[in-house]
């Protein structure tokens, strides 16, 4: 098949369940490609010399090569070629924003529709577990030191399974009672059904990754007794589970429960009803996250406040399809400016219209108040969706530099911190931010961990990441 044969193949999108089915549980929302569609999709792939997608990827995974496999039916080639840098496929490949990552990239993009990479990262792993294919790398003999993960998140995930799979013992301490951080508590199962997790889990288990819950760094213990417990090493890789707050006035009422906060509580299997008419403000993944969760466990009426136009929304284009498809509503160019309440409750919200003002170098526009144009809504329950910070409880009794912003001062290329044997990769360094950034984090900690305890060169052969790579 030549390039115009290849270029007059129009893109393929899977099948969903129907909104009106999936608003009343948390089944997978969006079903795989089967083979033919695969395949066909894989087609319209131009093999580029210059692959952009592979510098939109945050892995940097090797796309052209294992759709170029797929294509061929080497499925399994396929996999292992995918699995050469991403430790978390069939994670990555539902749950990546890939419009703005490696299919942002995709030069297709730039006259049409990129190629579905996502999809076929996504049936190539499915392939493999339909297939009973084995899935896991071979482990290799454990050495003499040992290293300790703080967080079980995807960036905590990594860095176990490559130090693991390099010999290195390692434990994974986990502030939750289950495993998996902010993907297991801040992501919806109907986006990442849960067995998809606990298989990856089962993996670092199969190479004596040691995992326990219910211990929170900085309080049941700190990272100075680890050190003293004979961890030769520390990898920080905490996620941003603290919610920041709206800061307006009555924000303290009964019927306000921050994003972050609501997903983990459902997430973690309470039966929370918020009632039948909530308010999300916000216009992030966790906004969507959270109306869509609500329209799950019973709201009827879920819309969203959001202070831009839908233009500047920095959710996944996808989820606000879905989001709308289920009937939710979007204010657009409004904000909070107080919650009234009666009795303690919140009954009101009052809000005010913005315009766009001046924009910034990155095309952004400022959100301006425009006078005398407040409003009131009626709820009974208000969600804050709008950003979240890092929290710093596993800094007790270790001073470490952070930026202005909560986060940890790392080396660029390493990920070490200002404390020696202290890495940190993931939310904590970068914010809230994608599963592949951390999974690429916890990848390259694991790498300068592994020549710390050999006592090499922590940069020797290493470049600090850029936009342009």
């Amino acid at each position: 098949m030549n390039k115009k044969e290849r270029m007059k193949i129009k893109r393929h999108y899977p099948a969903e369940l129907p909104a009106a089915e999936r608003i009343t549980n948390f089944n997978e929302v969006v079903s795989g490609f089967d083979h033919e569609t695969a395949i066909l999709e894989a087609e319209r792939c131009l093999q580029c010399k210059k692959p952009k997608c592979r510098i939109g990827c945050p892995i940097h995974n090797d796309i052209p090569r294992f759709i170029s496999l797929l294509r061929e039916g080497k499925i399994e080639e396929a996999y292992w070629a995918d699995r050469e840098t991403n430790s978390l496929p069939a994670i990555c490949s539902r749950v990546c924003p890939h419009e703005f990552q490696c299919e942002g990239a995709c030069i297709r993009g730039i006259k049409g529709e990129s190629v579905a990479i996502g999809m076929l990262e996504r049936y190539i792993v499915d392939w493999m577990v339909a297939n009973n294919k084995n899935l896991l790398k071979p482990c290799a003999l454990p050495k003499d030191k040992k290293v300790a993960i703080v967080g079980s998140g995807p960036a905590g995930m990594t860095a176990a399974f490559c130090l693991a799979h390099a010999g290195y013992p390692c434990t994974i301490f986990e502030s939750l009672p289950i495993f998996g951080g902010m993907m297991a508590v801040g992501i919806p199962a109907y986006r990442l059904p849960r067995p998809i997790i606990d298989a990856e889990f089962e993996a670092l288990k199969n190479c004596g990754v040691e995992i326990v819950n219910n211990i929170v760094i900085g309080k049941d213990k700190t990272l100075a007794q680890l050190k003293e417990e004979g961890f030769s090493a520390v990898f920080i890789g905490i996620g941003a589970h603290k919610s920041r707050k709206l800061g307006v006035d009555g924000e303290e009422l009964e019927g306000v429960i921050h994003g972050v906060d609501y997903l983990r509580r459902v997430n973690l299997g309470e039966n929370l009803n918020l009632g039948s008419n909530i308010v999300v403000v916000g216009g992030g993944n966790v906004a969507i996250d959270c109306a869509r969760t609500a329209l799950r466990t019973g709201s009827d009426k879920v819309f969203i406040l959001y202070r831009r136009t839908k233009a500047e929304m920095p959710a996944s284009q996808a989820e606000v399809h879905h989001l709308e498809e289920e009937g939710v509503k979007i204010e657009m160019l409004a904000a909070p400016e107080k919650v009234h309440g009666h009795n303690g409750k919140l009954t009101k919200i009052e809000c005010i219209r913005m315009e766009l003002g001046e924009c910034d170098s990155s095309g952004r526009c400022r959100p301006v108040p425009v006078p005398g144009s407040n409003f009131m809504i009626e709820a009974e329950a208000i969600i804050p969706a709008i950003s979240q910070d890092v929290d710093d409880t596993a800094n007790t009794g270790t001073t470490f530099d952070m930026s202005r912003w909560g986060t940890y001062e790392v080396d660029p290329v390493t990920m070490q911190t200002s404390v020696p044997w202290v890495f940190a990769g993931g939310d904590g360094v970068l914010g809230p931010q994608t599963v592949a950034k951390a999974v690429f984090q916890g990848k390259e900690a694991a790498e300068s961990i592994r020549r710390y305890l050999e006592g090499n060169d922590l940069k020797e052969g290493r470049v600090e990441e850029t936009e342009e790579q």
